[in-house]
């Protein structure tokens, strides 16, 4: 299977003057992890995760001053829609994360995460299952 096979297709994309709170109900509305920051004024493109403002929360920084673009990733590894899932989880395995933006012709066209993977592997009847007993 491929990236394209597994990826969500509808991303949610903000700016880096969302405030983590912001970012953090957007991110909950639509039940995913990750959002693209689009940076208008450097043409780059990052992403913040759930685990980001965890970090930012857990440092005791207030979300409602806090902006996305303080705490994006921006040296991003990002997947092509034509990857196997095995090279996206090689990638997030080595790179230790578990969401990839997927570019086409240099333009996000989707996220796959780790979740979105094993759900693919799980479907497959050929993979491994787990053993009882």
């Amino acid at each position: 299977m491929l990236v394209r096979d597994a990826m969500s297709t509808v991303v949610l994309t903000i700016g880096p003057d969302h405030t983590l709170r912001q970012a953090a109900r957007l991110m909950s509305a639509r039940r995913i992890g990750a959002a693209v920051v689009l940076d208008p004024e450097t043409s780059g493109i990052g992403i913040l995760t759930e685990r980001d403002v965890l970090n930012s929360l857990g440092t005791g920084e207030d979300p409602d001053s806090e902006r996305a673009g303080a705490h994006t990733t921006t040296d991003v590894v990002f997947a092509a829609p034509d990857w196997t899932l095995e090279e996206a989880a090689a990638a997030m395995s080595h790179g230790g994360f578990r969401h990839l933006i997927v570019l086409d012709e240099n333009e996000p066209s989707g996220i796959v995460s780790v979740r979105d993977i094993i759900r693919c592997w799980a479907s497959q009847p050929s993979r491994p299952t787990a053993l009882t007993g």
